[in-house]
């Protein structure tokens, strides 16, 4: 008879989201196999990588334990690489992951998961009682001593899982690493208090994934994904108003001090794209938010809406220069040198310069394990030599991205690219402002 798991699709996509591309097959569930832990262990032991689901009425938590459970007679086995997550069931698709090495205990009827001395799980078969200490459940996001009842448990065995050397131990930092970022954005202030908030403009041809980035970078914040600009193909551009996007953190609902500003694309043809006579009057701060661009006719200060005497919280404060990746080889003579024009007018206003690499294939290989600098097996070093060599910026400021495109679920290692990004970018947007003559 086939037994069908508890687990949803939603948050079956969750875990293979933080696993890798895996398959999740069912090992026992306890309502058919019965509540025991020596007849699970039995079951499971030797299986591989399993994942121990636990339910209860407002939370479902997991135990992933790499490589296997200890055979039913061994008790505090040699420690083994394995994490405890929880989904929250008040919080729409929101897992949150604790990495450890533990060691499992089955003494009469209770199965304990050590963590440390003072962290661990506590499950009781006669009672159905799962228990988490304080300082554990903390890492979960509870506040206090967590006891309640379970319904039941089901194992997993994890297929297909990468067998590369510290793969979980990468994705162990990866979202503690991810969360580190978003504070320390969170917590940014512009260099000196001398604007409220910095400007960061994006130009870049037809399709590179401007309108992209900032989607994705809402999304990260907002803790779910959004896409508010409209986004184009690489042939014809959707973007046709000048728009000035605030960020606003899901946490207090309040605006962060960074704004990104998308343009419409670059075109290699004269007379379609982004004039090129708007470019000092978008650095200046003169343009408003939903201008409406006319690839023949630049604004002028006739314009209604002209701003006449921007201030220097209107100006541009860095400009980041968006390509894909992948098309860096095949841009045109016409394209590079509209690049460099546009690069002449960012130079004369003294702004500072990124640039942004998109639609990576594998975001997975683009880091080093410590998430701090590329890896130097990364199959996009020419596509950085390249920028570098076209338009002078350092490589430091060359930045590499996958946007969130046809996902429905975040990944804590696309997050880090992208924040890893966004945190440049306001360097290099104090840089400016450091810089700035003292009148």
């Amino acid at each position: 008879m086939e037994v069908t798991p508890r687990l949803t699709w939603n948050e079956e996509k969750s875990l293979q989201k933080l696993l890798g591309n895996v398959s999740l097959r069912l090992l026992y569930k306890s309502s058919v196999h019965g509540n025991s832990f020596g007849t699970m262990l039995n079951k499971c032991s030797c299986q591989g990588s399993t994942i121990l689901m636990v339910y209860l009425p407002n939370n479902v938590f997991g135990i992933f334990v790499l490589e296997s459970y200890p055979e039913m007679s061994e008790h505090l086995k040699k420690p083994t690489t394995s994490f405890l997550l929880s989904f929250q069931k008040n919080k729409i698709m929101e897992m949150t992951a604790a990495f450890f090495n533990s060691t499992v205990d089955l003494i009469d009827n209770k199965l304990r998961f050590n963590f440390s001395q003072v962290q661990y799980v506590l499950l009781r078969s006669n009672t159905q009682n799962i228990f988490i200490p304080r300082l554990l459940g903390e890492k979960l996001g509870l506040t206090y001593d967590f006891k309640s009842q379970y319904t039941e448990y089901e194992v997993f065995r994890v297929e297909g899982m990468k067998d590369e050397p510290g793969y979980i131990n990468r994705i162990a930092g990866a979202t503690p690493h991810r969360d580190s970022l978003l504070a320390e954005l969170r917590a940014y202030r512009p260099y000196a208090d001398l604007v409220s908030e910095i400007r960061i403009l994006l130009l870049g041809p037809v399709g590179s994934g401007k309108s992209s980035f900032f989607n994705s970078v809402k999304s990260i914040f907002r803790g779910h994904l959004t896409r508010q600009a409209i986004v184009g193909s690489d042939i014809s551009s959707i973007t046709e108003k000048y728009r000035i996007y605030s960020i606003k953190d899901e946490k207090d609902g309040k605006s962060l001090p960074f704004m990104l500003c998308d343009s419409m694309g670059l075109n290699e043809k004269d007379g379609v794209g982004l004039c090129m006579d708007d470019i000092p009057h978008i650095l200046k701060g003169c343009m408003p938010d939903r201008y409406q661009f006319n690839p023949q006719k630049p604004i002028t200060p006739n314009h209604p809406t002209f701003i006449t005497s921007p201030s220097l919280n209107h100006r541009i404060h860095c400009v980041a220069y968006v390509f894909d990746i992948n098309s860096i080889d095949n841009l045109s003579f016409q394209m590079l040198a509209k690049v460099k024009q546009v690069q002449k007018e960012v130079l004369k206003c003294g702004v500072s310069q990124v640039a942004l690499l998109t639609k990576v294939n594998n975001c997975n290989g683009v880091l080093q394990d410590n998430f701090l600098q590329m890896s130097e097996s990364m199959i996009y070093k020419s596509q950085v030599r390249d920028v570098n060599m076209m338009l002078g910026i350092p490589k430091s400021n060359i930045l590499v991205v996958e946007n969130y495109a046809s996902e429905r679920e975040m990944d804590p290692l696309q997050d880090i690219l992208i924040l890893s990004a966004l945190k440049q970018m306001t360097r290099a947007a104090d840089d400016f402002l450091e810089d700035l003559p003292l009148e």
